[in-house]
């Protein structure tokens, strides 16, 4: 019957986990950023792939520097996910500058066809200060 089907269909989507698409800077000390998320993503069951936007060297001392991978790149890393892997969740975290938040934007619009844009969930965690103090987000 009709409830047989449903919890048939909630089993197997347990069985295939989420993809989840993560644009944000990488924290060389580990704590913070991509490598955060993907510690999260995995210890919730899902599948991680990333399209890194900037460059920090950091510990837990604080952010000595900050490198905004080039607009380009970051879109491709994007395409590069988005045409072959696919994504059921996009999270963003430090973008480094408008510049990159408009060409993730815009990536976004262009990565999934129309009848997928309500599809798809968005998780916007806009690091702009770290919790030293370091500023984050240059316009």
């Amino acid at each position: 019957g009709g409830c047989d089907l449903g919890q048939r269909l909630l089993r197997a989507a347990r069985l295939v986990p989420p993809r989840v698409l993560i644009v944000a800077g990488s924290d060389s000390g580990g704590g913070a950023g991509i490598q955060a998320d993907m510690k999260a993503c995995a210890a919730l069951g899902a599948f991680s792939t990333t399209a890194i936007a900037a460059l920090t060297a950091q510990n837990s001392q604080g952010v000595q520097g900050i490198f905004p991978i080039p607009i380009e790149f970051v879109q491709q890393q994007m395409r590069s996910v988005l045409d072959d892997l696919g994504t059921d969740v996009v999270k963003t975290g430090m973008l480094a500058t408008s510049e990159i938040v408009l060409a993730v934007a815009a990536s976004l619009r262009a990565g999934c066809g129309e009848g997928e844009l309500w599809r798809r969930c968005l998780v916007l965690d806009p690091v702009m200060v770290s919790t030293s103090g370091h500023v984050l987000l240059h316009e």
